[in-house]
């Protein structure tokens, strides 16, 4: 029986990063279950109030969601063999940074996945990382050979 690894997909949501990856353990053939956090962000803004009704102040609506949110992240990522956080260039993703630490306090291997033009700024992030990838086949090559020892053709 093969191992089916659980990796979490954490942070950027403007981009096509989780699909590339997707993509790309799917061509390998790789046992992964690909996780996330909801990333229509829309939802992940207004899910709580949505689910617990209106609230006039915007602090607490996004505190509700915010709460909501956190509990699909803490479960998935805590069930997970390794997580990927990516930074993206357009956004500042301190959630992102949040699931890095989470991730490290856990236990939780991690690959960053972001530009070199923010490496000064990751540098405690990419500290405690297992490896930094700049774009999502590498994170597929490293799963690669993680999962089956497989070298990069």
């Amino acid at each position: 029986m093969t191992k089916v690894w659980t990796v979490y997909l954490s942070g950027e949501i403007h981009s096509d990063w989780r699909e590339r990856i997707a993509a790309g353990v799917q061509e390998a053939g790789l046992p992964v279950e690909l996780v996330a956090p909801i990333t229509m962000h829309e939802d992940s803004d207004d899910c709580g109030v949505a689910v617990f009704g209106p609230e006039e102040n915007k602090f607490w609506h996004d505190r509700k969601g915010a709460q909501l949110n956190a509990m699909r992240t803490k479960t998935l990522l805590s069930g997970s063999d390794l997580a990927v956080i990516r930074f993206g260039e357009k956004y500042k993703q301190w959630n992102a940074a949040f699931d890095a630490g989470y991730a490290a306090a856990m236990g939780i291997p991690y690959i960053t996945l972001h530009p070199a033009e923010h490496d000064h700024a990751l540098k405690e992030v990419d500290g405690a990382a297992n490896g930094v990838a700049r774009e999502p086949e590498q994170v597929v090559q490293a799963l690669a050979y993680i999962i089956r020892g497989d070298m990069p053709k």
